[in-house]
């Protein structure tokens, strides 16, 4: 359900069923570029609620159905930080941030800001783009994927893609055709000032990044931020890479989705969460 606590922000809601003990701190999702909240709705959120969890699933401004989704490319990654930081403000407490791809960008772009507590009980990075910025997958699917890129482009400007480009983009695994033509419905463009601040002009400063707990995520055949990225941010804040073999770029929607799932439950079980 979109919680009408929230300001003019998209933010669907899924409570523990009571079946398991509660537990006290939530779970934020952060989505990805040219999507929005429906993507953990697929499978996450009902599972993780299921674990005892409140789980929470964020549209960035201009996404879903957030506000300003006809000002799209007026919003730039400060504006998604700062929807973070507005939802984040009104839970009960300070959740766990899972960010996707571009959602990993802007979990460690949050984690720069001064009114961040020390003690913020973590953050996983899914798939996401390092803090050195999209230009090293940019120019890897310029080389090795091209019409992928191509198809990615036209999506960002507002046109449409064919169902085989999405597969190529998410998938390694299987995927129901029905599913696959109802993710290409959902997909939508992308800011493209958000696109620059991801390449060049918004990058984060790892060195500003609160020191909390963070699990790094990849895929084996990620053609959008390959395993090799997802390694090269864990190195960056001094953690070890965890790559899903044989698992694409959307890790939450894969067939495989719950290995994802369970990995992070048992991570969150690690920090006593």
């Amino acid at each position: 359900m979109n919680n009408p606590r929230f300001d003019n922000l998209e933010v669907l809601v899924k409570q523990p069923d009571g079946k398991r003990p509660v537990h006290e701190t939530p779970l934020l999702f952060i989505h990805g570029a040219y999507t929005a909240a429906w993507c953990w709705d697929e499978h996450f959120l009902d599972w993780f609620a299921q674990q005892g969890y409140f789980s929470y699933a964020l549209s960035l401004s201009g996404h879903g159905g957030s506000r300003g989704r006809k000002q799209l490319d007026s919003f730039g990654i400060n504006d998604y930080v700062d929807d973070v930081a507005e939802v984040v403000a009104a839970l009960p407490a300070p959740p766990i941030l899972i960010g996707h791809s571009m959602g990993g960008f802007v979990v460690q772009k949050y984690l720069e800001r001064d009114d961040v507590p020390d003690n913020a009980p973590g953050a996983v990075l899914m798939c996401t783009v390092p803090p050195q910025g999209l230009m090293a997958s940019m120019f890897g699917m310029l080389f090795q994927k091209p019409a992928l890129m191509s198809d990615l482009n036209s999506l960002m400007g507002g046109g449409r893609v064919a169902v085989e480009t999405l597969r190529d983009a998410l998938f390694a695994q299987p995927v129901d055709s029905q599913d696959l033509q109802r993710y290409l419905r959902l997909a939508q463009t992308e800011s493209h000032r958000a696109i620059w601040d991801m390449t060049l002009f918004n990058l984060p400063h790892p060195s500003r990044i609160k020191q909390i707990p963070l699990l790094v995520l990849g895929a084996e055949f990620d053609h959008l931020t390959p395993a090799s990225l997802a390694e090269l941010t864990a190195r960056t804040y001094g953690v070890e890479a965890e790559i899903f073999p044989g698992m694409g770029h959307g890790l939450m929607l894969e067939g495989d989705w719950q290995k994802v799932a369970e990995r992070i439950r048992d991570w969150l079980a690690e920090l006593g969460i």
